[in-house]
């Protein structure tokens, strides 16, 4: 019998771990086959049933779990963030999701023939879409940048404002449940309330007191972190029954927005926490699906979600859009994409348990029907909006632009000739005196390491179609081409050459994808050296007289090609392999040295009147 528990247990993690895997190769939301695992071993085969293997321990297992989802979701949710954000951002997550929470609810009290509890509650949790799939489809979809952040902010600050609205609901049932009188319900509501902020603010003030003030050795930041949110989570339910979710989702708002706590090291730990419990979790959820409870759900079901797909949603967009400069088109696709998430899926599995044992048999229909929001909307958006995006004309064409990673001198000058050509950059360190040197010069910036799993949250890559590696440390680039390999393919990888790498040494490993950067000769310390220098990024525009070999052989030893822009726009990288050929109508983008003032030769390139070529322009 404990060989058998322990090989369920060892296959639930390794399923985990392929759904995870096939979702990363496909780039589509793991939360999809992670359920359709589950639903294949639990009701289809039947060879896992979570009830039977952990008995009286799923209840606390799945509490705990969510108590983590809903602490890492309010993380991420900083105020200072929501100021910076456009009215429409401010209106989807208010207004806008009040509108979503209403008409689901009456959809499914009308449809389904819910209780008014049950429907409320129902409404709240898929008011949720979260980063988790949203931040996936956009890769795929590859709507316009202004549309991808609405999305992309609307999913992060929406996850544990929606949390909150539903566990809010849920705590009003609880407390209202009893049958007693208005009087007593109010007070077991505001008790809830009360207790789940008191011990949110103080658990999270005195867990930012003591990581500021280094009272904790960094190696027991993430442990203590999490040791302490399953410890108020237990002591706030004991308290007060049922504030616990409050309690943590309180604390994990106060602790992100506090001054000079630092929670980056403990996200990228809930991040990898998270990869194994809630895919775990997922899988155990969809194992419990009954499939006769979704056949007793019937038709009405799909009128739910036809219902939340087609009406809830674009009223909610054009709620949230009147007045804005938003196109109807973009107003379209917005009103298209809402796929629900981690949260919805994990709240109504606790909530349907919890409601279950007081008395509510519906409640155990709550997770099929959220399984099936969570299916559809997933299944539906994720095969049609990259076509939906095209028809309406809000798609971006083919990515024109550059992840570098490195902020460096070298990458800030590159970076400043390509926007001068009308391409974007995205400049990734986790060096603060590179990122404000690329801010001042007014360059696109993300702060954090390129290969982290903050940045898998919080890099948004819409725009961008190719890599170039500019950081002075060899494994970051190493890790930045394998990481990113799949986002981008190999053809448009682009790592340049450390200092110490020779590109004809035998001994030297080969990239592991992509291409070596402009060319053999070229390195980080030369690029270093010659900026330093006063070198600069000129472009030349080739002719009929003045052609790629003409070029050549004036800089011959003098300028690295770095870029190629055909007639039609198009740019193409030089690389230790390129075979470019430039003609009339090219322009060529270098790194030209500079040259002593005092030599008769000047360096700039032919002009005009000479009527070879249109004169240089220094970046």
């Amino acid at each position: 019998m404990l060989e058998d528990t322990v090989l369920i247990l060892a296959g639930i993690g390794l399923l985990a771990i392929a759904c995870q895997w096939f979702a990363w190769w496909v780039k589509l939301p793991a939360i999809l086959f992670l359920l359709l695992g589950g639903l294949l071993v639990g009701p289809t085969f039947g060879w896992l049933s979570p009830d039977a293997l952990f008995g009286n321990l799923l209840f606390p297992i799945v509490s705990l779990s969510v108590a983590v989802i809903l602490f890492e979701g309010s993380l991420t949710l900083k105020f200072s963030e929501i100021k910076g954000l456009e009215h429409v951002v401010r209106r989807m997550v208010s207004t806008g999701m009040l509108s979503t929470w209403i008409i689901t609810t009456l959809a499914t009290r009308w449809l389904l023939d819910f209780s008014w509890e049950l429907s409320l509650l129902f409404g709240a949790v898929t008011v949720v879409t979260g980063p988790t799939v949203i931040v996936p489809m956009l890769r795929t979809v590859r709507p316009t940048a202004h549309i991808a952040n609405i999305l992309r902010w609307e999913g992060i600050v929406i996850d544990p404002i929606g949390a909150l609205l539903a566990v809010l609901v849920f705590e009003f049932i609880i407390s209202g449940g009893t049958g007693g009188a208005l009087g007593h319900t109010l007070l077991s509501f505001g008790k809830i309330i009360f207790i789940g902020l008191l011990l949110g603010a103080l658990a999270g003030q005195a867990l930012g007191i003591a990581l500021r003030k280094h009272w904790l050795p960094e190696y027991l930041h993430n442990v203590a972190t999490l040791t302490l949110v399953f410890g108020v989570f237990a002591i706030s339910n004991s308290v007060q029954d049922e504030s616990g979710l409050l309690t943590v989702t309180v604390m994990g708002l106060w602790l992100a927005n506090m001054r000079g706590v630092s929670v980056e090291n403990i996200l990228n730990f809930k991040e990898s926490l998270s990869v194994l419990l809630i895919s775990g979790l997922f899988i155990l959820l969809a194992a419990r699906v009954d499939f006769s409870q979704l056949q007793a759900l019937g038709w009405q079901a799909i009128g739910v979600l036809a219902i939340m797909q087609f009406v809830a949603r674009p009223m909610k967009i054009f709620l949230c859009t009147l007045g804005s400069s938003l196109k109807w088109n973009e107003r379209a696709l917005l009103a298209w994409i809402a796929p629900r998430g981690i949260v919805a899926a994990a709240i109504a599995a606790l909530f349907a348990l919890r409601l279950q044992e007081q008395g509510y048999t519906d409640a155990a229909l709550l997770v099929p029907l959220t399984f099936m929001v969570i299916i559809g909307t997933v299944v539906l958006q994720s095969a049609t909006s990259r076509m939906l995006a095209i028809w309406l004309g809000v798609a971006e064409p083919e990515p024109r632009g550059f992840l570098i990673v490195g902020a460096g001198p070298v990458a800030r000058t590159i970076a400043k000739a390509l926007k001068k050509k009308g391409y974007d950059s995205l400049l990734c360190d986790n060096n603060w005196n590179n990122i404000r040197a690329a801010r001042m010069a007014g360059l696109a910036t993300f702060y954090g390491n390129a290969v982290s799993e903050y940045a898998d949250r919080r890099l948004d890559l819409v725009g961008l179609g190719r890599l170039l590696a500019l950081s002075p440390h060899r494994e970051l680039n190493a890790l930045a081409v394998h990481r990113y390999r799949r986002e981008f393919g190999d053809n448009n990888i682009y790592t340049l050459l450390n200092t110490t790498d020779k590109a004809d040494d035998k001994n030297m490993a080969p990239p592991p994808a992509g291409h070596i950067a402009f060319s053999k000769e070229a390195s980080y310390s030369r690029f270093a050296s010659q900026i330093s220098l006063d070198a600069e990024i000129r472009e030349t525009k080739l002719s009929e007289s003045f052609d790629f070999s003409d070029f050549y052989k004036k800089n011959y030893k003098k300028a690295i090609p770095l870029f190629a822009i055909t007639p039609k726009g198009r740019l193409r990288v030089f690389n230790a392999e390129s075979d470019i050929k430039a003609g009339p109508g090219w322009t060529i983008l270098s790194l030209i040295e500079k040259q002593d003032d005092s030599k008769p030769e000047s360096t700039a390139l032919p002009n005009a009147e000479k009527g070879s070529t249109q004169g240089s322009e220094t970046y």
